[in-house]
């Protein structure tokens, strides 16, 4: 497999799992939501958040623009519940086009963008590319570890299991 169809089968993961986690959790009650549950962010609220600011907020201008906005890792930049999940899904369903209008050659590169301090960075474009997605994969699964504590149910997050379902189509 080629680095573009693997990324964008690491973007149809991504769209895939965070709207079936989105999903799962209409039914988690609004205080078990904001609780401090423990995790890094403390609560699925607080991750959720996370996830918002680090994929969407600075990895996405990043490899769209070269740049980062100044944003802490740990802003609430979404206090509703609702436009979060919906913010989530769409800027996950944002990687698609970007990954697909790029050339063969760009993933063999360098991603050089400007850091959240002004300072300028150069990464390998193709690892530091697979590190967004294998972190939303890491949050999400603190995420389904809250679930499981709080006994609600949990998804299926497992990319074999969005490999079947397209198997099928």
């Amino acid at each position: 497999m080629d680095a573009r169809a693997h990324f964008l089968q690491l973007a149809r993961y991504n769209v895939w799992a965070t709207r079936r986690l989105v999903e799962a959790l209409a039914e988690v009650s609004e205080s078990d939501y904001r609780k401090d549950l423990g995790l890094f962010f403390k609560s699925i609220h607080g991750t959720l958040n996370h996830l918002l600011v680090g994929e969407h907020m600075l990895w996405y201008p990043r490899f769209a623009r070269g740049v980062s906005p100044k944003v802490e890792l740990n802003a609430e930049v979404e206090p509703d519940r609702d436009r979060l999940g919906q913010a989530l899904k769409g800027g996950a369903a944002n990687w698609l086009p970007l990954i697909e209008s790029w050339p063969a050659e760009r993933f063999n590169g360098a991603l050089n963008y400007t850091n959240m301090r002004g300072q300028a960075m150069s990464l390998p474009f193709a690892a530091t590319l697979a590190h967004v997605f294998n972190h939303g994969t890491h949050h999400r699964g603190q995420v389904t570890a809250a679930l499981t504590a709080l006994g609600q149910p949990c998804p299926e997050l497992d990319l074999v299991y969005l490999l079947q379902e397209e198997s099928k189509a």
